[in-house]
């Protein structure tokens, strides 16, 4: 009943959509597709293997790791750094907890790009680490990317690394503070390329919330996800999930109605309903069938689980949830 459900909503949505050429809305936002197993998760990011299934990275001590054959049933996979990360602790207070994590395949090689912080606070950093194999305790520290301080006013967390058609690699991040940030890296060695620091958005409301941004390229547009209000409150999360695009990959970018995200614009695609709180922080990957929104809720015990579903495009270029 339940992927019934899902199934209807989606097929609402895909109906509201063709009548007035606009994403559903709210109301008819689908419930997560069906997972099972190991589905705690915050923060998650999954990349597919080339060896077939999936490997997916969570928030955790030492990143968490779990893999799928099929994208439904996820099992523990142990940790990405189970003798811990000594370069972090500066960051972390000591803390083994590592968050945010962006796991891509490039190359032959899984990249990890991660942050190191404490809550509420801009004293932070990424880093990056490789493995060929994607297996707990394979992953070898290359080095610090970027950091912040007490005294920036912006926050190096949640990284996501972007390669453009060209083969540019650029990281965004960031978190509250002046907003989402983006830098160039080296494409061969996966660090930063130069000094300069691109702004890609800011909000002005909520306190200045928006955070956790991933860039998926798609038809000629980048597409900017990104989560606006509080995370991290359980089943009174307010986390949502918005929207904006660009043409270039530094921006500017807009929203549906035409508002820069500097401006802090950003078109909502995912909110609290039903028993589902605080969706976000998502994270985008074309699969074989769809693309796919990959992102964590709260439920109303106030745990983080993972949530899956599809993303549709409109005529217009626009994405929604289904």
């Amino acid at each position: 009943m339940r992927i019934r459900r899902l199934l209807l909503a989606g097929a609402a949505g895909i109906l509201a959509l063709t009548a007035v050429g606009a994403a559903p809305a709210q109301a008819a936002y689908p419930n997560p597709g069906v997972v099972t197993g190991s589905t705690n998760a915050h923060d998650p990011s999954i990349v597919k293997r080339p060896t077939g299934g999936y490997l997916l990275a969570t928030t955790g001590d030492g990143i968490t790791l779990k893999t799928s054959a099929d994208r439904t049933a996820f099992a523990d996979a142990g940790k990405a750094f189970p003798g811990g990360t000594s370069w972090a602790s500066s960051y972390t207070g000591g803390s083994a907890n590592l968050w945010a994590p962006d796991l891509s395949y490039r190359n032959g090689r899984y990249w990890l790009y991660y942050s190191a912080s404490t809550f509420g606070s801009s004293k932070s950093a990424i880093f990056l680490a490789i493995s060929t194999t994607g297996a707990s305790g394979s992953w070898t520290h290359v080095g610090k990317v970027i950091e912040s301080t007490t005294s920036s006013n912006w926050n190096a967390i949640d990284p996501n690394l972007t390669v453009t058609p060209s083969g540019e690699w650029w990281l965004t991040f960031g978190s509250f503070w002046s907003g989402l940030k983006m830098v160039k890296l080296n494409s061969g060695t996966g660090l930063r390329a130069d000094s300069t620091i691109h702004n890609i958005a800011e909000r002005f409301v909520n306190s200045k919330s928006v955070e956790a941004p991933y860039i998926h390229y798609r038809n000629g547009y980048y597409y900017l996800f990104m989560s606006f209000d509080f995370c991290c409150q359980g089943a009174s999360s307010t986390y949502r999930t918005m929207v904006a695009r660009s043409t270039s990959i530094t921006g500017p970018y807009r929203d549906r109605a035409g508002t820069y995200t500097t401006a802090g614009g950003g078109t909502e695609i995912l909110a609290s309903h039903d028993s589902i709180h605080g969706p976000g922080h998502p994270a985008v990957f074309t699969d074989s069938d769809a693309d796919v929104l990959v992102y964590h809720y709260y439920n109303a015990s106030g745990t983080a689980k993972l949530g899956i579903n599809l993303l549709g495009w409109d005529s217009s270029a626009w994405p929604y949830v289904y």
